[in-house]
């Protein structure tokens, strides 16, 4: 499935453990733009080393950098599902289904603007009707 997921013009491809070794894959090195891509996959937790020094500590920075970025992307459906109660979707054509979550993701934009402190205003490209 995570092949399926790449697009033309992804560079850098982060991923949880789950995505281990998609690197290895044959569409993968058979393809030579996908094979270009740097994938950054998160190791799994019991595969980090248990002694502690600078090159484990640093191993494990890296490993949270990689998790900080994953966050990040991965808030706004924490929105749509928990705040806007989207958690199944409802039988009703995948046209209104797309409509209903461009919506959703806007609504989420538009939440976490407001959590933020900010405002909307022409000069940030806020269109008035």
């Amino acid at each position: 499935m995570a092949s399926g997921l790449l697009r033309e013009d992804d560079e850098v491809v982060y991923g949880d453990s789950t995505c281990l070794g998609i690197e290895k894959r044959e569409e993968i090195r058979n393809s030579p733009q996908r094979s270009a891509i740097e994938y950054r996959i998160k190791r799994r937790p019991g595969r980090l080393p248990k002694v502690s020094d600078n090159a484990i500590d640093w191993e494990r920075y890296m490993e949270n950098q990689k998790s900080s970025v994953r966050c990040k992307v991965e808030h706004p459906y924490r929105i749509v599902k928990n705040i806007f109660g989207f958690r199944k979707a409802v039988y009703r054509g995948l046209g209104k289904n797309l409509n209903r979550l461009h919506v959703l993701f806007a609504s989420a934009n538009l939440y976490m603007l407001a959590r933020a402190g900010g405002s909307l205003s022409p000069a940030q490209g806020f269109c008035a009707l």
